[in-house]
């Protein structure tokens, strides 16, 4: 792609699973941990197409797509005491640490929009607090009442950006997500968005991110006008 392709922006916002932190491993063996029980198998295709979404909303899609014989609470009763074991181990993904230090030395506004609630956040960042608190603020879609649609919708990117201080429009905002529904969300609310895809991802599920690189050190943030790094 032509550099001149890309429009500069003011302000950043990430996602957090399978982005940040090395979560959908977890995410994945959980599910199984119970899918299997009864024989089947929650594959790529089925998570693809309930990446992002909050728990309450994979517990019910996980329960109607494998047509399983419970119902999507006593699934999701389940899944979150799995969660609340595995969580903890979850590491930082390539070139997290760097980027985000690198933005916040330059003074460029970033927060954190997740779909996790407050207490699986937690969880998840109690090894990393130093890397989330350089968020200028976070949204966490999954406890968060003005966050009533979870992705594809666009809402968690639209309060993400009005929580600014300046509040920023939407086309000054690049988002960083991995999964397809965050893609969806970030372009309906017109704004620029690099996907960091998993390489497992089936590529038809890849559709209109502003930019694909295959981790987080590939990025240059001087293509969309931000400070570069410092050779």
């Amino acid at each position: 792609m032509l550099r001149n392709q890309y429009k500069n922006v003011t302000h950043c916002i990430f996602d957090m699973d399978g982005l940040l932190l090395n979560t959908e491993l977890i995410y994945t063996k959980a599910i199984n941990h119970i899918t299997n029980r009864y024989g089947r198998e929650f594959t790529w295709d089925h998570k693809a197409k309930t990446m992002g979404f909050k728990t309450k909303d994979v517990a019910q899609a996980a329960v109607e797509m494998l047509s399983l014989p419970i119902t999507a609470d006593e699934f999701e009763n389940e899944v979150v005491k799995l969660y609340q074991e595995l969580f903890p181990s979850a590491d930082l993904m390539p070139g997290v640490e760097q980027l985000l230090r690198h933005l916040k030395q330059n003074n460029i506004p970033i927060a954190l929009a997740t779909s996790s609630n407050k207490e699986n956040f937690e969880l998840k960042t109690q090894k990393w607090k130093h890397i989330f608190d350089l968020f200028n603020h976070k949204v966490l879609g999954g406890s968060d009442p003005e966050v009533t649609n979870g992705k594809p919708a666009p809402d968690i990117f639209l309060i993400a950006a009005k929580r600014f201080t300046d509040n920023p429009d939407p086309s000054k905002c690049l988002v960083f997500e991995d999964a397809p529904n965050g893609v969806k969300a970030a372009i309906t609310a017109g704004m620029q968005v690099v996907m960091v895809p998993d390489p497992m991802l089936p590529k038809n599920y890849i559709k209109n991110p502003t930019l694909i690189v295959n981790s987080l050190e590939e990025f240059q943030p001087e293509l969309f006008g931000l400070p570069p790094y410092s050779t």
